[in-house]
């Protein structure tokens, strides 16, 4: 591929991926609004479900938000009865997020929903070229990992 249409293959690819999230950000959003949590609250959320327990400290480098931010976060989570903080068995000075019942059902619905509708999105695509795309996906995903690795070295 010569590089005058490499250029534009690619600003095309982050055009068309910068579309696709918004799109999706939007719907995530629109669910989300039969929900008692916020957009970083969902964020937060599927940190933790993923991960188990973390610090505040831990949760807002993760999140990419600032420790105020995630400890205002959490506060607001924590009166919903959405998380709880614990103190850590082996080092009682720490305090970590724990996802609560409550919040792992409010997780696993909202995720559920946006499954649904990409689902729906893909409903008449050949399976062959959604196995491509995940195909695809994942390797683009795993690319990402690598160049931002190299960044930390």
């Amino acid at each position: 591929m010569s590089d005058k249409r490499e250029i534009s293959t690619i600003a095309n690819i982050e055009k068309e991926l910068r579309y696709i999230a918004g799109i999706i950000k939007q719907q995530g959003r629109e669910i989300l609004t039969n929900y008692p949590i916020t957009a970083p609250q969902f964020v937060a959320l599927q940190r933790l479900l993923e991960e188990g327990d973390l610090t505040v400290g831990e949760l807002s480098n993760k999140i990419n938000l600032a420790c105020s931010t995630t400890t205002d976060l959490v506060d607001r989570m924590e009166k919903n009865e959405i998380v709880e903080r614990v103190r850590d068995e082996k080092d009682r000075r720490v305090v970590r997020i724990h996802l609560l019942d409550k919040g792992k059902t409010i997780i696993n619905e909202v995720i559920e929903k946006r499954q649904n509708y990409l689902g729906e999105v893909l409903e008449n695509v050949p399976t062959e070229q959604v196995d491509a795309l995940y195909s695809i996906l994942e390797l683009l995903h795993s690319q990402m990992r690598n160049v931002e690795n190299k960044k930390h070295l």
